[in-house]
C-alpha cells in the first residue's frame, strides 16, 4: 500500500514537471514586456549603470528589505538556539 502512495506521487510530480518544462519560454526570450522596460529605463529612472543592482535595490527595494529582515531573524534565531547559558 506505501507502495503506490510513492508511486502516485511520482507520477504527480513528473507530470507536473513536464507541464511546467512546456510552459517555459524559449531560452534568451524574456517573458514580459517589463524587461524591456527595464532594460530601456533603468539607467534614467535610477541613475545605475549596472540594470540588476537598479532592480534589486530600486524597483523592489521593499522586496529586498523583507528578505533581508528574514534572512537576520533566521540567523538571530540560530545564534540565541546555540548559544551558551550562564
Amino acid at each position: 500500500m506505501n507502495g503506490i502512495y510513492k508511486g502516485l506521487a511520482f507520477v504527480v510530480l513528473f507530470a507536473f514537471l513536464l507541464v511546467a518544462v512546456g510552459d517555459m519560454h524559449p531560452f534568451g526570450k524574456p517573458p514580459s514586456e517589463m524587461d524591456d522596460y527595464f532594460i530601456r529605463n533603468g539607467q534614467e529612472e535610477t541613475a545605475s549603470n549596472n540594470i540588476v543592482t537598479a532592480v534589486v535595490f530600486d524597483y523592489r527595494g521593499f522586496d529586498t528589505l523583507g528578505e533581508a529582515t528574514v534572512l537576520f531573524t533566521a540567523v538571530t534565531g540560530v545564534f540565541m538556539l546555540f548559544a551558551e547559558r550562564k
